[in-house]
C-alpha cells in the first residue's frame, strides 16, 4: 500500500506536539498508509525544495514562525485562511497547494466551553500568526478585543500600557505568545496580575507545561483557566479531515 506523507514545518521543532499525536492516532486507528514527519526549516525559502523532494507529500501543518510567511508560496488559500492572514494546514492535491487555518476552529471550540456571560472583552497577548486566528474567532463570538504587544503600534498597545483599571474591564486574557513554554517555564507576559479576580478567564495557547506561570496567576485567585492542549487536539483532527477531503 503506497504511503502518504504528512508533516510539520516550523523552527525549531524539538518539542513538537504534532508528530506524537498523529503517530499515535495512526497506530490507534489502524491507519497503515500514512506517516508523519518533522521538517524543521531554518528559513521559509526552503519550502519549495522540501515539497519538490517529497512527491508523496499530501499535507503539512505549519507552526511558528511560518504561519504567515508560508502564504506567498501557496497556490491557493481557503477563504477563512485568507481572511485571517495565517495558515497552519496545507493540502497538496494534483501538484497544487492550498492553505487552511484550523487554529480558528480549534480555539473557538475549546475557548467557548468555559465562556461565561460576563466574559465580554478580551486582551489578546501577542500579534503573531496564532493571534490572528484568535482574533477572527473572537469576532465570530461577538467579543471585543485589544491586541497587546511588546511595542505599541497602530493595532496594539504595549504591555506597560495595561493598567489594573483596564483589567477590571477586560475579563478575558489570551496568551498567544510562546512565553512560558518549556524549557523557559518561568516566563509570562508582563501584566498587573494583582488586578486579577475570579471573574477573569485566562486562556493560554501554550500546552507544555500544562500549567504555565501565566495560568498559575489565574488559578491563585480562582479565575477560569484553560491551556492549549484541547485546541491542539481539535485543530489536528480538523487538519486530518481536510487532508482526507472530509472538511
Amino acid at each position: 500500500m503506497p504511503s502518504r506523507l504528512f508533516g510539520l514545518i516550523g523552527y525549531p521543532l524539538s518539542h513538537s506536539f504534532s508528530k506524537g499525536y498523529f503517530t499515535a492516532k495512526f497506530e490507534r486507528e489502524g491507519i497503515s498508509d500514512a506517516r508523519y514527519e518533522l521538517f524543521p526549516l531554518e528559513d521559509i525559502s526552503q519550502f519549495p525544495e522540501l515539497v519538490a523532494e517529497h512527491d508523496d507529500l499530501c499535507g503539512l501543518n505549519v507552526t511558528i514562525p511560518y504561519k504567515t510567511a508560508v502564504i506567498p508560496y501557496l497556490d491557493e488559500l481557503e477563504e477563512e485562511a485568507k481572511a485571517i492572514g495565517a495558515v497552519n494546514t496545507i493540502l497538496f492535491t494534483d501538484g497544487k497547494s492550498k492553505g487552511f487555518n484550523t487554529d480558528v476552529f480549534g480555539f473557538q471550540e475549546s475557548f467557548s466551553r468555559k465562556l461565561q456571560s460576563h466574559h465580554q472583552r478580551a486582551l489578546v497577548l501577542g500579534t503573531g500568526g496564532a493571534s490572528k486566528a484568535v482574533a477572527y474567532a473572537l469576532k465570530q463570538l461577538g467579543i471585543s478585543f485589544q491586541y497587546v504587544s511588546r511595542t505599541a503600534s497602530s493595532e496594539a498597545i504595549a504591555y506597560e500600557q495595561v493598567t489594573e483599571a483596564m483589567l477590571s474591564e477586560y475579563h478575558i486574557l489570551i496568551n498567544t505568545t510562546p512565553l512560558g513554554m518549556y524549557p523557559k517555564v518561568e516566563e509570562l507576559p508582563s501584566l498587573p496580575y494583582t488586578a486579577l479576580s475570579e471573574s477573569h478567564y485566562l486562556y493560554d495557547l501554550v500546552y507544555n507545561p500544562s500549567l504555565t506561570a501565566f495560568l498559575e496567576k489565574g488559578i491563585a485567585v480562582g479565575a477560569t483557566t484553560e491551556n492549549g492542549l484541547d485546541m491542539l487536539h481539535l485543530q489536528a483532527e480538523k487538519a486530518w479531515e481536510i487532508w482526507n477531503g472530509n472538511e
